[in-house]
């Protein structure tokens, strides 16, 4: 067990009708002018995002509105929120949407006070000392980006680069996130099983650690993944069933607050390898993540198979072979790939992209992974870019 600190400082409002609260929060935590940053047309269409405007007006909260983030959020739209958010002397960026609005919101609180390219701080030639204030309203559970430190960006602006890249601060934690599982309802089936599948890795990254010794921890863990597991067939065979949704939304926050890892190593190789997949092929990151799990787990299984045993028994509902424990540890791996296939995920990259990739885009996603071979991933096994390529071969 590793001596952890756990920072969660962020308000969560959780329930029915919470984004009446939006603008008296926004003056709690010292707002005087927003950007309402969002994507694309549902944020309109459901009427949520007039209803956040109207109830700023109502406060006498001024704002400004910067749309058009898409998933996988790009740079180029961070540079414009800067911009915007500089000349209209925005002090507070309120996000609108899911993870990607809510990542590229924290890129916009970076690069206002900050003098260089907030690039710099994803190629991790900087470190930021501040940041505007973040605030969430949030409408997609995946990400689990309204309580986390964490944002992820797409460089669009160096043609054929593809660089889609994590950093983590504690700067941009959010001030407050306001969660009403009601604006999930309409969430299509794939963009709701993406959702699970991201909630659920989030939580198996930092149980697939070196250290497990740490029973709580675990315990708190496998409540997760068992939730989200039964939650999402619920969801999926009814859409607005609010107790359900609940689950699900509040377990992406818990995923990916730090909560699920304390006092172990997060092993995070199948996110780092997934956002190769993403920035080159623009697919779903859920889906994404589905597609390598399982090549991941077999390729890594046996430098813990107890590990692997107690997911398959106390996650999967695998009966425990005490004769063979790496049968049973293989027949968890299986289990969760069928459960993927059950909820509309993919199991490897054909299905994910809907042909074979080739071994030139394999060495490429292997050799930007490694940063040209000068880096490794994970904990619980460390991969090399010559692991990395043989785990991306498996997944094909």
């Amino acid at each position: 067990m590793r001596n952890f600190c756990y920072y969660a400082p962020t308000e969560v409002v959780f329930g029915a009708g919470t984004e009446q609260q939006t603008a008296q929060l926004c003056k709690k935590y010292g707002a005087t002018k927003v950007l309402v940053h969002y994507g694309g047309k549902s944020a309109e269409r459901s009427g949520l995002l007039g209803k956040i405007c109207s109830l700023l007006e109502a406060e006498g909260v001024a704002y400004v509105k910067l749309g058009g983030v898409k998933p996988n959020p790009r740079l180029s739209l961070v540079h414009e929120g800067i911009a915007l958010c500089r000349a209209e002397g925005v002090n507070l960026v309120l996000a609108v949407g899911g993870g990607s609005v809510i990542d590229s919101a924290k890129a916009i609180a970076w690069g206002v006070p900050y003098e260089g390219d907030v690039w710099d701080f994803y190629a991790r030639r900087a470190e930021p000392t501040t940041a505007l204030p973040v605030a969430t309203v949030l409408t997609i559970p995946a990400a689990g980006s309204e309580m986390s430190n964490s944002s992820v960006v797409n460089n669009d602006l160096v043609e054929g680069t593809e660089l889609k890249v994590g950093f983590s601060h504690d700067t941009v934690r959010p001030v407050f996130s306001i969660l009403n599982p009601e604006y999930t309802y309409t969430l299509p089936p794939y963009q709701t099983a993406c959702g699970v599948t991201d909630i659920m890795m989030h939580t198996m990254e930092r149980y697939f650690a070196p250290e497990d010794d740490m029973e709580l921890t675990t315990a708190v863990a496998e409540g997760v993944l068992r939730t989200m597991k039964n939650s999402v067939f619920e969801v999926l065979r009814d859409p607005e069933n609010y107790l359900h949704r609940s689950q699900i939304m509040w377990g992406g926050s818990i995923a990916h607050n730090d909560l699920t890892g304390c006092g172990t190593t997060g092993d995070w190789s199948t996110h780092e390898m997934e956002h190769e997949l993403s920035a080159l092929f623009d697919v779903a990151h859920g889906a994404g993540l589905a597609s390598l799990w399982g090549s991941w787990a077999r390729y890594v299984y046996q430098e813990n198979v107890s590990r692997f045993v107690r997911f398959a028994v106390n996650v999967m509902g695998v009966p425990c072979d005490f004769s063979n424990p790496e049968h049973t540890a293989l027949q968890g791996i299986e289990a969760m790939e069928r459960f993927y296939h059950a909820i509309g995920m993919p199991t490897s990259i054909h299905e994910l992209i809907g042909r074979d990739i080739t071994d030139d885009e394999i060495a490429l996603m292997a050799e930007k992974c490694s940063h040209g071979g000068t880096t490794t991933l994970g904990s619980f096994k460390t991969l090399k870019r010559e692991d990395m390529v043989e785990i991306y071969q498996a997944a094909r």
